[in-house]
């Protein structure tokens, strides 16, 4: 999506015009959600035209009717450190904390500075490659954790449309991969703001990933009953007639009567992993009364129950040549199938890079790492979003105020800006240069990229991988 088409998107009264800044939609006193208003149209992208529908500005007040309109993105507030940490220098702090610490004494509006400036990581295409590092991405890890001239944490947080997978798990296949230290509270995955949903919804389909890995993460966020497709397939298989269902499958599966029980909504958290089997299941759902299979809608709007989308990316870096396609894609085909086949476009809710709830959902999650790092609750305001994808990575960042950095090592691979969503940094060959670059910048041309424990006054050279 360009530039012009965000910024000229349907606001929420069913009306074109330019779409005005507002504060997100705060939810009920004591809720653990917030509501930010969606960026983008609400409708399917296979017919460019709005339905005359009334929308209401809270999820909560569309209950009743199962629709989602795209109104509001809910997101899990974040929770602050229970309490500061507070310097000192204790017989079991490391000697390596005791000489950055010196050395930030003597430096200290070079570490005011530094403490300004954050990175925002996507992680796919930037720092690996599937499974596989990126060596540049590596180094950039070592320096931002105190490998620097200051021996000081650099602020950063990972934000990627990936998926798939407990976030704990992640962080900790990520740590491996990377030889770095990654926390979840610096880790954002396209479906980790949807945890809020589960305040809205009680059964849900769940799609995507491998095996009943999503089920899991569905069950970690806290949603109560959590169905997949295999349950359904368990059920019933003639509602896959392309499927061959394996033993595994089926002793892993938690079949029930279906015809008996609503599905409240339909929430596609990562690719689907068999496209025939999840796109009929979820034809057969959006075309049902209320989310009971079986049944056929009177009405194909009101009684429709909600679909989210965790991204909207068609193209995603692998460890092949080109990148391959992502959740994106299934979604156009669903919207597709669906305006073929009932007359009418499909409504859906899509969240990850570049909608703004992610956006908010990351300022929240850097504001609570600095305070746990620095022990300052603040948001710095230097913030640089280095991607390789300019349809989600770049415009996102562009639009949201965000500094951005091209890199070409993952779905952009050209040396050229891209035209319609440009980096406003520029094009890097990898994230070591991006990073070396944005410091300089903003701490000086001077500053080095190693800590030196024997004199860190006087901190080694630079970066040989960029001299």
């Amino acid at each position: 999506m360009t530039t012009s088409n965000m910024n000229n998107v349907e606001n929420t009264n069913g009306t074109s015009g330019k779409t005005e800044p507002k504060l997100p939609v705060p939810a009920p006193q004591g809720s653990g959600v917030i509501e930010i208003e969606a960026t983008r149209s609400a409708l399917g992208e296979s017919e460019k035209l709005m339905h005359s529908l009334s929308i209401a500005p809270s999820q909560r007040e569309r209950r009743g009717s199962r629709n989602s309109f795209g109104a509001s993105l809910p997101i899990p507030r974040v929770k602050r450190p229970s309490h500061l940490y507070r310097p000192g220098l204790p017989a079991s702090v490391p000697s390596f904390d005791i000489l950055a610490a010196k050395a930030q004494d003597l430096a200290q509006e070079k570490v005011s500075a530094a403490k300004n400036v954050a990175f925002i990581f996507d992680i796919d295409g930037v720092l690996v490659h599937g499974d596989r590092v990126i060596p540049e991405g590596a180094k950039t890890l070592e320096i931002l954790n105190g490998q620097n001239e200051l021996g000081l944490k650099i602020p950063h947080i990972f934000l990627t449309n990936g998926s798939g997978k407990p976030e704990a798990e992640r962080c900790a296949q990520l740590s491996k991969i990377l030889n770095s230290p990654i926390s979840t509270k610096q880790f954002i995955q396209s479906h980790t703001p949807m945890s809020a949903l589960a305040e809205y919804y009680s059964t849900v389909l769940v799609v995507g990933g491998e095996g009943y890995r999503c089920r899991e993460v569905a069950e970690k966020y806290g949603f109560k009953d959590v169905v997949v497709p295999n349950d359904i397939v368990a059920w019933d298989e003639s509602i896959a007639p392309y499927r061959t269902f394996g033993t595994w499958e089926r002793a892993s599966a938690r079949p029930r009567d279906f015809s008996k029980h609503n599905i409240d909504a339909i929430l596609v958290f990562s690719d689907s992993r068999d496209y025939a089997t999840d796109a009929q299941i979820i034809m057969d759902l959006l075309q049902s009364e209320n989310g009971r299979l079986g049944t056929k809608a009177k009405d194909p709007v009101s009684q429709r129950i909600p679909i989210y989308f965790s991204h909207g990316d068609l193209l995603c870096p692998t460890e092949h040549k080109y990148p391959r396609m992502s959740q994106g894609t299934f979604r156009l085909a669903l919207e597709a199938m669906y305006k073929a086949i009932t007359g009418v476009e499909l409504e859906r809710t899509i969240y990850g890079k570049p909608e703004k709830a992610t956006y908010t959902y990351a300022d929240e999650c850097l504001t609570s790492w600095m305070e746990e790092i620095h022990s300052e609750k603040v948001l710095p305001q230097n913030v640089y979003m280095i991607g390789d994808n300019p349809q989600s990575d770049i415009i996102g960042g562009n639009l949201y105020g965000w500094n951005t950095c091209l890199v070409k090592t993952g779905v952009h691979q050209g040396d050229e800006n891209d035209k319609e969503n440009p980096a406003s940094m520029g094009v890097f060959e990898n994230v070591l240069h991006a990073i070396v670059t944005v410091l300089r910048k903003e701490l000086g041309a001077d500053f080095k990229f190693q800590f030196d424990i024997e004199n860190p006054v006087l901190a080694g050279a630079g970066v040989s991988a960029v001299e």
